[in-house]
């Protein structure tokens, strides 16, 4: 474990140390108590799965029930419809990290707060960073604003690209609905499943491959 000298029981370090490496073991963050209501909320801090080299990353924006009762992302329907749609694009879990902006269920599924999100927002850019993937999807509206600083339309914006700076590198972000929102409006399942075929061709091609409309 990579364990940083000092640190408070919050995970915060004086002097200017870094903060994000603190509690953190590789990819995963093994305590962290920064978000009361989380905190109190949480049976488990759930944290991404995934090769540690992978070269597709998925970021949904926090635990649900299931996932807090399994410690897993996207274990419930969510995660069957984009085991479904990665199926289809001839990809598998085994081939993909999936994380989230917030590592703890919030109380009755609400969405996370803004401080919720900065508070964990250190631990998501220290993830992407030792990943170092090729693309970044994100599955939905919170993960989408929360890594672009901006308001994002998900189903106008599905499958248009930017790039961000993360930790001082240059991160391409591909926006994508979320998945449940194909389980409510069927209008949405061809624009997820085009989404994630463009993500795998991109990845595919070792990061060659053009991104434009589709």
């Amino acid at each position: 474990m990579e364990e940083m000298p000092g640190a408070d029981d919050n995970g915060a370090l004086p002097d200017g140390g870094d903060p994000e490496t603190s509690h953190v073991d590789g990819l995963d963050v093994t305590e962290c108590t920064r978000c009361e209501a989380l905190v109190e909320s949480r049976s488990r801090i759930v944290n991404g799965t995934g090769p540690d080299d992978a070269a597709l990353v998925f970021v949904g924006e926090a635990p649900g029930a299931r996932e807090d009762e399994q410690g897993e992302p996207f274990v419930g329907r969510s995660g069957g419809v984009l085991d479904d749609a990665l199926r289809d694009a001839g990809l598998s879990r085994a081939d993909v990290r999936i994380t989230n902006c917030v590592r703890c269920r919030p109380p009755e599924n609400r969405d996370p707060h803004v401080e919720e999100l900065a508070n964990c927002r250190g631990y998501l850019e220290l993830e992407l960073d030792r990943l170092d993937p090729d693309l970044i999807v994100t599955l939905g509206k919170v993960p989408a604003e929360h890594l672009l600083e901006r308001d994002v339309g998900v189903t106008a914006a599905a499958g248009d690209t930017h790039e961000i700076e993360i930790r001082g590198e240059p991160r391409l972000v591909m926006v994508s609905v979320h998945p449940a929102a194909t389980l409510y409006d069927r209008s949405q399942e061809e624009t997820f499943a085009r989404t994630i075929r463009a993500a795998a061709e991109y990845v595919d091609d070792g990061g060659q491959q053009q991104l434009g409309d589709f």
